[in-house]
């Protein structure tokens, strides 16, 4: 395989001022690699030939370490789950922990963890996830169901007041102390052109039509939002609307360009027909969390597929770097993602081609005993971590080469 031109083939075409944030971030680490490269990842595993006996599930497609964090459900309250299904389609229900336990691997010299420290959670990660299978119950995670450091996470998210949100991602109001702007860091948020702005805005007037208060999606500003790393480049807007009316009372909110799932022709699975790409992630992501998102819709922009939901701020996720120097948080916390693994698989049973409970049950009991499953994919997540491993240092090299300098690639 052609890693090096797998990458550039999958990325054409994509804005490239965050193009080149998402090719400079690759080079950071494996880990960050691996978010980069769904893609490259699940044609490898499909060359594999494994994972073929666990029968068929709803996966989010991209999962990893950091694709589990807390957020506003559409009640207000605050979740931790599963929180990114850009990828979301059918396979074996083990290539979801799969691709977890191979983050892991990855991260683990982040985390200081040497190999059989790893090797132990994950199995300690995937008898979660197996466990909670066998018992058949999808559960969730909220404030008054939580503990320990996921607690913490949902109890900051709980209390965080809506100034100081937009006071971190907006300038200070006008005197009338009614409206704000975006702020402009380089960073989080990027200009959006004068024809970007009013592409946006002209689309949000034709959504707020279709909603009970049109008013509330009133258009105040608009930036390009830099956020994740394998959806850099692809055409994403931060909007502020004017919510309550008041500065404080603003909203934010995140529309993100969706492609269709890189893992749905590698998993082996018939796919159902949605009506298009967005509409597959946010119908998905509805059957496989215990409450959406808030303003989750699929939506159309420019023709092509969309999904607009509240913007969720990245440092809502747990710190596993500072979880690992503290006993037993670390594996605490893996052995929640594995549960959420499982209860999200559980929750969209039997939906659109997914196996019934009763399948998805038997195969979390089957997982058990030596020789059985679990320690087979402990086995096969660390062989395609090495592969990961091998496929970032080529392109390491062919990054430092100058190989993704977007501007030899330009036209």
């Amino acid at each position: 395989m052609d890693v090096v031109r797998s990458i550039l083939d999958f990325n054409a075409g994509r804005d490239p001022e965050r193009l080149r944030m998402k090719f400079a971030k690759m080079r950071q680490s494996s880990f960050i690699f691996l978010r980069g490269t769904a893609h490259l990842f699940h044609e490898r595993v499909q060359r594999r030939g494994v994972l073929r006996s666990a029968p068929p599930a709803w996966c989010c497609g991209d999962m990893h370490l950091e694709n589990f964090g807390s957020y506003k459900g559409d009640n207000r309250l605050a979740y931790f789950d599963l929180n990114d299904f850009d990828e979301a389609a059918l396979a074996p229900a083990a290539w979801d922990p799969l691709r977890l336990l191979t983050s892991l691997w990855l991260a683990a010299p982040e985390l200081h963890l040497d190999a059989a420290h790893t090797q132990r959670l994950c199995r300690a990660l995937l008898d979660g996830y197996a466990d909670a299978l066998a018992a058949g119950k999808a559960y969730w995670l909220e404030r008054e169901t939580a503990s320990g450091p996921v607690r913490a996470l949902l109890d900051q998210v709980s209390l965080r007041r809506r100034a100081d949100f937009l006071a971190k991602r907006c300038g200070p109001p006008s005197r009338a102390g009614r409206y704000r702007r975006l702020k402009i860091d380089g960073q989080r948020l990027l200009a959006a052109s004068d024809a970007q702005k009013q592409q946006v805005a002209g689309f949000m007037q034709g959504f707020a039509q279709t909603q009970h208060d049109p008013q509330f999606f009133e258009v105040l500003d608009v930036a390009r939002r830099v956020a994740g790393t394998g959806s850099l480049g692809l055409q994403r807007y931060a909007i502020l609307v004017r919510g309550k009316g008041v500065a404080d009372g603003q909203y934010l909110l995140d529309l993100k360009q969706i492609l269709p799932s890189v893992l749905a022709p590698a998993g082996g699975c018939k796919q159902p027909r949605f009506g298009d790409a967005a509409q597959r992630l946010v119908a998905v992501q509805r059957r496989m969390q215990a409450v959406s998102m808030a303003f989750l819709h699929a939506v159309s922009l420019d023709g092509r597929p969309h999904v607009l939901r509240g913007l969720q701020p990245s440092e809502d996720r747990l710190d596993l770097a500072a979880l690992s120097a503290h006993g037993h948080a670390l594996a605490d916390s893996l052995i929640t993602m594995g549960r959420l693994m499982a209860w999200a698989q559980l929750r969209s049973s039997g939906r659109q081609g997914s196996a019934a409970a009763d399948e998805l049950i038997d195969f979390g009991r089957r997982g058990s005993g030596a020789g059985k499953w679990r320690d087979r994919l402990v086995a096969l997540s660390q062989a395609t971590a090495a592969q990961v491993d091998k496929d970032w240092a080529v392109y390491c090299q062919a990054f430092d080469q100058g190989g993704f300098d977007i501007a030899n690639h330009a036209g």
